[in-house]
């Protein structure tokens, strides 16, 4: 390795996400995760394989994940620059992310069995804080609508600190740990 490069795991952020892949304490929260992700996504099957992008051929979950992302990102765009009437279109904004939340982490959890267990690991700090900037994102839109709007700035945007650490693990499972190793459609 050239001087000037440093292995991973002397960086800070890869350095943690590799520590929670050895954190057994967060076995537990797999164990839930996994009884969640059975009652929630189907059995093995045509519904399953699409969930898990049969049909494009790649897991969806991280292609959905910037739906969210992206809508409430532009709601703390517009609370930052504040255009005229930015008050509804962020609070629709925040409103539109909601929405595409749900299924972004039905896929994740129709993804999660395929996960080696330093990945069911990660992938539970992952969900845990995409949960978190969601109830945040909730709780926004709900302030915006109370009139709130400042209040809602604020929470829009300590929602996106927790899906931005969301954002990091779930990086870290796609491309450092290569999770999940699977061919869609594969059960």
């Amino acid at each position: 390795m050239p001087a000037h490069q440093t292995p991973s795991t002397d960086r800070p952020l890869p350095r943690l996400a590799t520590e929670l892949e050895r954190a057994e304490r967060l076995d537990p929260l797999a164990g839930m995760y996994e009884r969640i992700s059975r009652a929630v996504v189907p059995s093995p099957g045509r519904v399953r394989d699409e969930l898990r992008g049969r049909s494009v051929g790649h897991p969806v979950h991280s292609v959905l994940t910037d739906l969210p992302i992206g809508l409430w990102a532009s709601a703390v765009a517009l609370d930052l620059t504040r255009p005229h009437g930015h008050a509804d279109a962020a609070r629709r904004l925040v409103g539109l992310g909601l929405l595409a939340a749900p299924p972004t982490a039905l896929t994740g959890l129709a993804d999660y069995r395929a996960l080696s267990v330093p990945g069911r690991r990660v992938a539970v700090v992952h969900a845990t804080s995409n949960g978190i900037g969601t109830l945040l994102a909730l709780a926004s839109w709900r302030a915006r609508r109370a009139g709130r709007h400042g209040l809602g700035a604020v929470l829009s945007l300590a929602g996106m600190g927790a899906v931005g650490v969301g954002g990091y693990l779930g990086g870290h499972l796609a491309q450092a740990m290569r999770e999940p190793r699977h061919v869609p459609g594969a059960r």
